[in-house]
């Protein structure tokens, strides 16, 4: 069995997380008729309960902790992203937190990421509020790409989707 290297420095595992409240930057959410209708009488309470974490790192968007439900969200995507793109992402980390309250696990390792049914479902919610807001099926579309996605797996998605491009 091979010896542990000693490497003469001690390393602190467990750093501090700086978490602000969701509504210290998204204002108004609890306007959102499709955020009423997920969380009912507890929307403005899940709100102010709600945390949200800035990264910084050019990739990536937004998702939720699964150990403790807050928000992580990019900060390159909170200042270059379109205002639109970020209005349904949170609405989609919402739908989340509502899986999650349910007691749902938000990662499965059987499924990949188009395929997840806690993803289908978030996606079905976040295309419904994408057409209230007016968005016609070729933008959704466009909105669900991202770089990481392979092609085929997207079209696949769209398609499951019933969005007509």
């Amino acid at each position: 069995m091979p010896s542990k290297p000693r490497l003469g420095v001690v390393i602190k595992r467990t750093v501090p997380i700086r978490l602000y409240p969701l509504t210290k930057y998204f204002k108004n959410l609890e306007k959102v008729d499709a955020l009423r209708d997920v969380f009912g009488d507890q929307t403005e309470d899940v709100l102010k309960r709600t945390m949200v974490e800035f990264y910084s790192s050019r990739w990536g968007y937004m998702g939720v902790n699964d150990e403790d439900g807050h928000i992580l969200i990019s900060a390159h995507h909170m200042k270059h992203s379109p205002l639109r793109t970020l209005y349904l992402d949170i609405i989609h980390e919402l739908f989340h937190i509502r899986q999650r309250m349910d007691g749902r696990k938000l990662f499965l390792d059987e499924f990949g990421y188009f395929d997840s049914p806690i993803e289908i479902e978030a996606y079905e919610f976040t295309i419904k509020e994408a057409r209230r807001i007016g968005m016609s099926d070729r933008e959704i579309a466009e909105y669900l790409e991202v770089p990481w996605a392979d092609k085929k797996d997207l079209a696949k998605f769209i398609k499951r989707l019933k969005l007509k491009v």
